[in-house]
């Protein structure tokens, strides 16, 4: 019995043996390598494949504001570090050592499944008289291209399949084999023979009734379609992406190429073709749920026609009444308010973009665009004050998307903005210091002390709020935070402590007894301490700072009503050159017209109201200030051109006189005249309309402001000649000191 057992083992180790040699063609032999190769090395080798694939999807975000890619993969050279193998061609990695192998050990899983594919190759390949007797070496070969395609090694992966089509045409898998080395070819920019090859593979062979399955049909016309779109051939994209969507076979990659088609007939301003894509998405049931949702809210975005738009909207309704769909609340809250502008309810519109601003989750592209429709709508109704806040608001959460033009649009709004709001906000500042200062003594500390009431009792609710959230666990994530969340505050040490270092801040050191938030004095060490420097010490709870901020001085309080009204008189300009809005421009001219202005602006101001006035066709108001300017000024260029209306006013007043005054100007500058130099450029601004030399005046104005105000309002003024004569020498100048000023 012994000697049977080892009989027998000696012929299984014998037989085994031979089995291992890959130089015998026998039945055994092969399907000993086939069995080992696909069932060890090239499933381990595939597992890594699927998880490096993985990977990708998880990490690939598509930004659902841009036309998406067909393949949601993105390359980078900066990223993608493969290791290099040795002797590199059809079968890379070939005649490596041990010690070799052990000192290139695989980085990620694509570098695993080559190394896989190389080991099933190297030691399963039978290739004997020429022929290869494993079924399994093709799909190594294929395994081991498509490894290296997605480590970004386009050459080597096109070798690998290059192999398989020139080694094993009769394979099962040489077509798939062709459609991966399309795609290399696309990555390196040879989508020429891309197209070629996808044609002989699928136009040519389909007439000759090839038995291509329909999975094969769809990546190949997934194929064509990304390489007409490198060639930028949008029609026949559009006819590849149709037939890559007949089958559906790849859920996925079916649903991208629905969702790219109907971003390309949106593109083209067709509304119809693109609504029926999104709707076909829409109702795709085994698509991934992104792209259902997303084709829902592009399909509000290209409603033809009021029915399907009012449809879409009850449809967005019913997805944001659904808890799954809270990672998509802000997207689908804009839609809705883009909707209700659409149909002009502007007041139900700007409620959604609020509430889109709202909602968790929110992601800061999708925030730029809801601030920026906000922006619009204030900046149509002329509250530029709101506009500027949230055009600046899209600027804060765009601030790595600084190439993104619609960005850099708003930018240049908010610019334009800018010498608005300083001027707005110095008449405002003004006329409350000036309506402060009037005020007898006891009114004065009776505004500030009720202002301080109200200051205080802010911030004590603020800090019973702020206690109360501590308490009952309210504050998630702060340190202040106890395992005792939950039980009685008095109970928790670490918010009792929060609690006395809150009232110690606000109330001081007070003594326990009735009516302690009024008692007039704190003991200290027995010392009476009065109880204002008592309460935290804060000139915000000090009533004699306030009042000593206030002017008193005449010449104070005219320098404020000057600044003003010239600030009201520049506002008018703004509002009637830049912004062409005549209601604010006649609000703020005529308003600076009854504040008793310097003699200097009464002429100008008058101009601008007749031109106001004339330019909306009412001519009774218009007379009016006509009237003024022919009557009191008969002689100025004003007159002139109201009576010779015809002439061109540049042809009355001679260049060198222009040149003149503007010497005159410059000199003024020098000896340091500013005031006067503003005065008389804004004088002889309106004059200046079709003059070559009005950007010098600009430019020298510029430069008065930045010696007589603020840095602010002189990087302001710079802004406004950069913008206006960007191309003139003086623009140049103005941009060269900007960035000066901004470093």
């Amino acid at each position: 019995m012994k000697h049977i057992k080892k009989i027998l083992f000696f012929t299984l180790l014998f037989g085994a043996m031979y089995a291992c040699s890959t130089k015998k063609d026998t039945v055994i032999n092969r399907n000993y390598h086939a069995l080992t190769s696909k069932y060890n090395i090239l499933f381990n080798g595939e597992e890594a494949f699927e998880k490096g694939l993985q990977g990708i999807r998880d990490s690939y975000k598509d930004d659902w504001f841009q036309q998406l890619i067909i393949e949601p993969i993105e390359f980078d050279d900066r990223k993608i570090v493969a290791p290099t193998f040795k002797n590199n061609g059809p079968g890379a990695g070939f005649g490596r050592t041990e010690k070799e192998d052990a000192e290139e050990k695989p980085q990620g899983p694509f570098d695993k499944a080559e190394e896989k594919a190389v080991k099933a190759i190297q030691k399963h390949g039978m290739n004997i008289d020429g022929l290869e007797r494993n079924r399994q070496i093709d799909d190594a070969y294929l395994l081991l291209g498509k490894a290296r395609y997605y480590s970004q090694r386009f050459v080597p992966a096109v070798e690998a399949f290059n192999y398989v089509i020139a080694n094993y045409p009769d394979a099962n898998l040489i077509a798939e084999t062709k459609v991966w080395r399309a795609k290399a070819n696309i990555r390196m920019n040879n989508e020429e023979f891309a197209i070629e090859s996808m044609k002989l593979l699928l136009v040519v062979k389909d007439t000759l009734e090839a038995d291509l399955s329909d999975e094969i049909k769809e990546k190949g016309h997934t194929a064509l379609a990304m390489a007409y779109m490198q060639a930028d051939s949008l029609q026949k994209v559009k006819k590849h992406l149709k037939l890559a969507t007949r089958t559906q076979e790849n859920r996925s990659q079916a649903a991208r190429n629905m969702f790219v088609l109907g971003q390309i007939y949106a593109q083209e301003n067709k509304k119809d073709s693109a609504a029926i894509v999104f709707n076909r998405l829409s109702q795709f049931k085994k698509a991934p749920y992104k792209y259902r949702i997303h084709s829902i809210i592009e399909l509000a975005k290209n409603s033809p026609n009021d029915s399907v738009s009012s449809t879409v909207l009850e449809r967005l309704r019913k997805l944001i009444k659904n808890r799954e769909n809270r990672p998509y609340l802000d997207e689908l809250y804009f839609q809705v308010g883009l909707i209700h502008q659409k149909y002009d309810s502007i007041d139900l519109a700007k409620e959604f973009y609020n509430k889109s601003l709202r909602a968790e989750n929110g992601i800061d592209k999708q925030k730029s665009f809801t601030y920026e429709n906000l922006g619009n709508l204030y900046f149509k109704d002329s509250e530029y004050l709101l506009a500027s806040s949230y055009y600046d608001s899209v600027l804060n959460v765009s601030a790595n998307d600084t190439l993104d033009l619609r960005v850099r649009r708003v930018k240049r709004k908010y610019k334009n903005l800018a010498s608005l709001i300083k001027f707005e906000n110095v008449v405002a500042t003004n006329d409350s210091i000036v309506r402060i200062a009037s005020l007898s003594k006891p009114a004065q500390e009776e505004y500030f002390q009720n202002y301080i009431d109200n200051l205080k009792k802010n911030d004590e609710a603020a800090a019973q709020l702020r206690l109360n959230q501590i308490a009952f666990g309210g504050v998630s994530g702060n340190s202040l935070q106890s395992v005792n969340k939950g039980k009685w505050y008095f109970y928790n040490s670490q918010t009792l402590g929060f609690g006395k270092t809150e009232f110690q801040k606000i109330w001081g050191n007070r003594k326990l007894e009735d009516n302690w938030r009024w008692s007039s004095s704190v003991i200290f060490g027995g010392t009476a301490i009065d109880s204002v420097a008592t309460i935290q010490k804060d000139v915000r709870y000090d009533l004699a700072s306030y009042l000593a901020t206030i002017p008193t001085e005449k010449q104070k309080i005219d320098t404020l009503k000057m600044d003003r009204n010239q600030a009201l008189y520049e506002l008018g300009l703004i509002y009637k050159e830049q912004f062409k809005d005549p209601k604010l421009a006649i609000q703020r001219l005529e308003r600076v017209s009854t504040l008793n202005p310097r003699k200097e602006l009464i002429l100008p101001i008058n101009w601008h109201l007749y031109q106001v006035y004339k330019d909306l066709n009412e001519m009774e108001t218009a007379e009016k200030y006509k009237n003024v300017i022919l009557t009191q000024y008969p002689n100025t260029a004003f007159a002139q051109m109201i009576k010779n209306p015809e002439e061109k006013f540049e042809e009355d007043v001679k260049v060198s006189e222009v040149e003149k005054s503007y010497k005159k100007l410059y000199y003024l500058y020098k000896k340091g005249e500013y005031r006067n130099v503003l005065i008389g450029i804004n004088d002889m601004l309106p004059s200046l309309t079709n003059s070559k030399l009005k950007p010098k005046f600009e430019l020298l104005k510029a430069y008065a402001i930045g010696k007589y105000l603020d840095k602010e309002i002189y990087k302001d003024a710079l802004e406004f000649v950069a913008i206006n004569y960007g191309n003139s020498e003086e623009g140049k100048k103005a941009k060269e000191i900007l960035k000066q000023l901004n470093k």
